[in-house]
């Protein structure tokens, strides 16, 4: 075996690594499972809620690398005992959150930082999921970064929604963090990315130079996701993916959009694949339309009960106002059930073009939601048709393998730009230096000489899990 075709040893990073409520998550579950499938040895380190693995033979194991887990359910918010706290980055967790702010993204570089400066003998390079925290700058390990999509889209969009000063407030004081993934962003020598909109959002709201932003596209588990016509399809179910809470997947507008559509078919009710929200916008559209009956929202099922739901459905629904990507939608065409999505950021990119592979809508107009909704619900063969080219799409183009090959090509570039610049040598591509801003320096070095890397617990990864959460 030649060094350029050697396994890689990769540290995988993710503050929040939950594979069943949020992107992130599902992100790592699948991106590991097929990095070692390919021969390479995977480390997820991550904290709170921890990572679940799929193994594959030894090629994936699980480092714990803990957070004082400060939104933990059932007591979210939580002030620590005295007795938790171990060191000045803990302090700072909890004065972040004690101020309005979202603490994760900083601390847990800190305690990855500290942790890889103990072993930096034991991987070829790291990977970054999206965290941009200061404390990966600088780190002497050829390091690559997914950003899915800017976290300032996600703040631009909740404070158009607040309804008054009270909650912009918080909501800019929440979203602090993202001045410093702006400035860690712009520093960053290798980005990936999961979409050209999603390119193009890095490239205005963070600056990232064009050059250093590599775009990878990332897919469904096509052999989980896939159609089963033993499973009878339920009259006039439509089926979502959703955060209740976050205005960003618009399921305000979809609600909406049902109330208009059960005028005309009385049988359309909505499954929506989250929790269900006890007030806020979309609480008071299910009152207000008197949906109570019609939309059920289900939580903490398995993999093979989401399957079975999408494949029950007669239509599956993205009403997004963006995404990066959308998984959603790239599992339910890949199950093959008829998709109705929005043109909201990279939608059109995964659903393909409106009457071929789906059906397409403006983002926040419910009126055409419901028009779509309408027919696919009435006409079983454009149901048919938009379910088999919806399928041979993803199979086509989005799949985890493809992700995992893509990027481990992108992992053998950064290690010989890092190993020409040590060198002297000057790389065909540019590969600025890893610095962080002067002002963080100390930080970063008190992060390093603040303890060993001994509270961390690396475990081998388990089999594949049960529970399906809000956000996929």
């Amino acid at each position: 075996m030649t060094s350029q075709a050697r396994p890689l040893r990769i540290a995988l990073l993710t503050y929040k690594g939950n594979p069943f409520c949020g992107g992130q998550g599902v992100y790592v579950r699948h991106l590991s499972r097929e990095l070692a499938a390919l021969g390479h040895r995977v480390e997820v380190i991550g904290a709170q809620p921890y990572p679940v693995l799929d193994a594959v033979g030894e090629g994936v194991t699980l480092t714990e690398l803990p957070s004082l887990d400060l939104y933990r359910q059932p007591d979210p918010f939580r002030t620590p005992t005295r007795g938790e706290y171990r060191d000045w980055v803990d302090a700072l967790e909890v004065a972040t959150m004690w101020t309005g702010g979202f603490p994760e993204p900083l601390t847990f570089s800190l305690r990855a930082r500290r942790h890889l400066a103990a072993r930096r003998a034991d991987f070829d390079v790291v990977h970054d999921n999206q965290t941009l925290g200061y404390g990966l700058l600088g780190l002497g390990l050829p390091l690559v970064t997914t950003i899915h999509h800017p976290i300032t889209v996600d703040r631009r969009l909740e404070l158009s929604a607040a309804q008054d000063w009270k909650r912009r407030l918080s909501v800019r004081r929440w979203y602090g963090f993202t001045q410093m993934q702006k400035r860690v962003a712009r520093r960053l020598p290798s980005v990936l990315t999961v979409s050209g909109s999603s390119r193009d959002e890095i490239i205005e709201d963070l600056g990232v130079l064009p050059q250093r932003i590599h775009t990878v596209p990332i897919g469904a588990d096509t052999r989980l996701f896939s159609p089963d016509p033993s499973v009878p399809e339920v009259p006039g179910r439509i089926v979502t993916t959703s955060s209740a809470d976050v205005p960003l997947k618009g399921l305000v507008f979809l609600v909406e959009a049902l109330a208009k559509l059960r005028t005309r078919r009385p049988e359309a009710h909505l499954v929506v694949v989250g929790k269900r929200p006890e007030k806020g916008p979309v609480a008071e559209a299910v009152t207000a339309f008197g949906l109570e009956d019609a939309v059920t929202f289900v939580k903490g099922i398995s993999d093979a009960e989401l399957v079975d739901l999408i494949r029950s459905a007669e239509a599956a629904c993205v009403p997004s106002l963006y995404e990066g990507f959308s998984l959603p939608a790239a599992e339910a065409m890949a199950t093959g059930t008829a998709l109705v999505a929005t043109t909201g950021g990279a939608i059109p990119e995964v659903a393909g073009p409106d009457g071929e592979t789906c059906l397409a809508v403006p983002p926040g107009d419910a009126g055409a939601l419901a028009r779509a909704l309408d027919r696919v619900l009435g006409d079983a063969a454009l149901r048919r048709r938009l379910a088999a080219a919806g399928r041979a799409r993803i199979l086509a183009r989005f799949t985890w393998a493809r992700a995992a090959q893509a990027t481990a090509e992108h992992y053998r570039e950064a290690v010989a730009a890092q190993r020409l610049a040590r060198a002297g040598a000057k790389p065909g591509r540019a590969a600025p230096t890893q610095t962080a801003p002067t002002q963080d320096r100390a930080a970063q070095d008190r992060a390093v000489q603040g303890g060993p890397a001994g509270d961390a617990r690396t475990v081998e990864a388990p089999g594949a899990a049960g529970s399906v959460g809000s956000n996929r």
